[in-house]
């Protein structure tokens, strides 16, 4: 996630504010308020991002061997972005074992797997670093910072928000939905040949 010149100047304010509390104008507390729900969008996004991608994954997976190098290309950036390889990963990988790149994709997922294995023997977790979608339910949305207002002004009493679309009511987009054929253009009616 990057921010912008805008987002950074919000975002240096309120830390400021964190660290030295001052009473805080209602334009910079809107701004602020702006940002977090910019943040939460983002980290909604990246969620759908990363169930969709594996969605594609899975179903370059279920199409073996005609997908194989598509495939590989998928899982290959799922690794990069800290994916777990599954049982399933390496069985599709050992049925594509005459392919040189498969096989190497293969060596590094057992590994991966294998060191998976180890840490939760261990009893520690695995550190995946890519960004995850969120489990549970959305995290207390800042309604004012500490020391940002008055202690004699009243509180507003918070507005309902709306409930956000939740992950598992959008379904995941097929490929061909998203990038549909081409199809061949039809010329006029008036350029028949009559025969």
């Amino acid at each position: 996630m990057a921010f912008g010149v805008d987002e950074l100047r919000v975002l240096r304010r309120a830390l400021a504010v964190a660290l030295h509390p001052v009473p805080l104008a209602e334009h910079d507390v809107q701004e602020c308020l702006h940002l977090a729900d910019s943040v939460d969008e983002a980290v909604r996004e990246a969620g759908r991002l990363r169930a969709f991608l594996l969605a594609d994954l899975a179903r370059y997976r279920d199409a073996l061997p005609g997908t194989a190098t598509g495939y590989l290309e998928r899982l290959q950036d799922a690794l990069a972005a800290g994916y777990d390889p599954r049982p399933d990963d390496l069985a599709a990988l050992r049925s594509l074992r005459g392919n040189p790149a498969a096989a190497a994709v293969l060596r590094r997922c057992q590994e991966l797997a294998e060191r998976s294995v180890r840490s939760r023997l261990a009893g520690r977790a695995v550190t995946v670093p890519a960004p995850a979608a969120p489990a549970g339910p959305r995290r207390a949305r800042l309604l004012a910072l500490p020391g940002g207002r008055a202690a004699d002004e009243p509180k507003p009493k918070p507005k309902p928000q709306p409930k956000p679309p939740a992950p598992d009511e959008r379904p995941v987009p097929k490929p061909s939905e998203v990038f549909p054929p081409r199809r061949k253009p039809v010329p006029p009616p008036g350029q028949w040949a009559v025969g």
